[in-house]
């Protein structure tokens, strides 16, 4: 809880001489959270609180999420700031490294890790998953794989008629809907766009800056290829600090009690919770945001997993056991500490 991070938080903005907010979202397997333009207003009432500040460092622990809340972000915490800076302890992937490249300074641990930001496309006309019987449930359509699938009809195949890639395309078109195509290449655009303006805080240089948004789009292969601290550095030439070991160990002691209150190590399977009873009332904290000043506001789901018996009657009548998630709250709520 924030009161048990209350003193670490100081003792990182006293070493870094600037104010501290902290955002996590979970990726504990099951109850994976991602940054969405909800804390928007959330991170402005923080950052109204600390009032206008020479340098603010973000403390950020992510998988990723929407890439214009995270534009929006970074130009939200500019606005209160001359210098920003990101401290990564461990995954900021995605969406997250997007908000890295808005910084003046990433501060990276040994176990750091950024990521590439070619976006996924996700929306109700993307192919449904096969054997999933929820019309929810959509395949995300990845900007870098619809490319990499068109590059390798032209490469390996040696298709190059004008009548052969329209084919192509055709077929392409009846497996993903045209308009999320559309999506796709729009993304696209708009990833590389807002890439190339947040670099600028990191005074690279144009033909750096367009190197990194090369890789980091597209020549990285694929959107799990992980980045440490050593790569960033040397072979993309990111504004790159490592921490003191002491200043490592209060950013490591932030996310160990960070890892315990979310679980992150605990997959997230019902069939335990009520494994040995007929109910079980969860609550289950999956992001925050935190400062000194203004406190702790958390994303949380709570409700209770009930077992049920079922009769099946196709194609021999049985009885089966299903778990149902009576959800009652999904949403951020404010702790004073």
């Amino acid at each position: 809880m924030l009161k048990d991070r209350i003193d670490l938080y100081k003792e990182i903005e006293n070493q870094r001489k600037s104010k501290l907010i902290v955002y996590a979202t979970s990726d504990r397997k099951g109850l994976e959270t991602q940054i969405a333009s909800d804390v928007i207003p959330i991170f402005t009432e923080h950052l109204d609180n600390i009032g206008d500040a020479y340098k603010i460092s973000l403390y950020l622990y992510t998988r990723g999420g929407e890439t214009l809340a995270a534009w929006s972000l970074v130009n939200l915490i500019r606005n209160f700031c001359k210098e920003f800076e990101v401290i990564v302890p461990f995954n900021c992937h995605s969406a997250g490294t997007l908000i890295c490249l808005g910084a003046n300074k990433i501060i990276m641990t040994k176990q750091a890790t950024l990521g590439p930001i070619d976006p996924s496309v996700n929306g109700p006309l993307n192919p449904m998953i096969p054997g999933i019987n929820n019309p929810n449930a959509r395949v995300p359509v990845s900007v870098e794989f619809v490319n990499a699938y068109l590059e390798m009809a032209k490469k390996e195949l040696d298709i190059k008629d004008q009548i052969g890639l329209a084919n192509i395309l055709i077929n392409l078109s009846n497996q993903i809907h045209p308009l999320t195509l559309g999506q796709v290449y729009k993304s696209k655009s708009q990833i590389q766009m807002l890439a190339k303006k947040l670099l600028a805080n990191q005074d690279l240089g144009e033909a750096k800056e367009n190197e990194i948004i090369k890789f980091l789009c597209s020549e990285s292969g694929s959107h799990d290829y992980t980045i440490h601290r050593k790569e960033a550095t040397e072979s993309l030439g990111l504004q790159i600090e490592k921490p003191s070991m002491e200043f490592y160990k209060v950013i490591k002691a932030v996310y160990d009690d960070i890892q315990n209150e979310m679980e992150l190590l605990s997959p997230y399977d019902p069939k335990i919770l009520v494994a040995n009873k007929q109910s079980h009332s969860y609550s289950f904290r999956r992001a925050l945001i935190e400062t000194i000043n203004y406190g702790c506001n958390v994303f949380i789901s709570e409700g209770t997993l009930v077992k049920q018996s079922i009769q099946v009657p196709q194609p021999i009548p049985t009885t089966q056991t299903i778990i149902q998630d009576n959800r009652t709250f999904e949403g951020w709520k404010y702790e004073k500490s």
